[in-house]
């Protein structure tokens, strides 16, 4: 399967790669990108000749999380971010996903990546839990996987202030995944899905399935009580202000 926004290709024997590619959007999730990305997941889920998936982004960007019109249907209750699963495809997904975030990463699209089995980052690239920079409180799963991936110092910090961090930024404050020029990060990410498509592809699901068995079981929990607080936040009359007044800076400011 091939689109202008999002492309999946068989990059290696048992290999596939999805690479986020909406250059007008920046990787935001317009109706086209969660159709195409969902697409993917799907094509994926359905061919056994997959051993191993690398998600990745194009250039500077990998994946900036909702629309400024998407975040404002939200506000009025004429959506919620529950209405479409994007938040744990690499999750569900049978077999190992390895977020190879060369770009900046951006609230949703900073979930989207942490809920990948391997996860490398990028010196150069921003990553944020803006959610909170517009009022309302995290979404998509995001209060449960940053302190699970990060620890609770670093992840809670994230989810509190919405602040920038740039990856070596992170790599200072000791975060456990691998942190590297934002060149090498697609190639480190290609060594380690040869590393595993030499594996029985019946093995590496099997032991997924073990590994992120109660990642599963505890997320549903969590997305209800996002969703809980979205009912609490997301309406106040002054996180409309900041989504029409704010939107965009944190991306255009790069």
């Amino acid at each position: 399967m091939t689109s202008s926004i999002v492309d999946l290709s068989i990059v290696s024997p048992g290999i596939a790669q999805v690479t986020l590619q909406d250059t007008e959007h920046k990787n935001t999730f317009t109706q086209n990108f969660i159709d195409g990305l969902q697409n993917a997941f799907q094509k994926i889920a359905e061919d056994d000749t997959i051993k191993t998936v690398i998600l990745t982004g194009y250039d500077s960007y990998f994946a900036c999380g909702g629309t400024q019109e998407s975040l404002l249907h939200i506000q009025k209750r004429n959506i919620k971010f529950t209405d479409t699963d994007l938040y744990s495809l690499a999750l569900k997904c049978p077999v190992p996903v390895i977020a190879a975030m060369q770009g900046h990463a951006i609230g949703g699209g900073f979930a989207l990546g942490m809920f990948a089995d391997l996860i490398i980052f990028s010196k150069e690239s921003i990553y944020t839990a803006n959610f909170m920079q517009y009022g309302f409180t995290p979404g998509m799963g995001a209060t449960f996987v940053l302190p699970k991936k990060l620890g609770p110092s670093i992840g809670i910090e994230m989810l509190l202030t919405a602040n920038r961090y740039y990856g070596g930024d992170l790599l200072k404050r000791g975060i456990t995944y691998p942190v590297l020029p934002r060149s090498e990060v697609l190639p480190y990410a290609l060594r380690l899905a040869k590393s595993l498509a030499q594996k029985p592809r019946k093995s590496l699901v099997t032991l997924k399935s073990h590994l992120v068995s109660e990642y599963r079981e505890e997320l549903p929990s969590y997305i209800d009580k996002e969703a809980a607080m979205h009912e609490v936040t997301f309406h106040l009359p002054e996180v409309k202000t900041l989504i029409e007044s704010l939107y965009g800076k944190t991306v255009d400011s790069m």
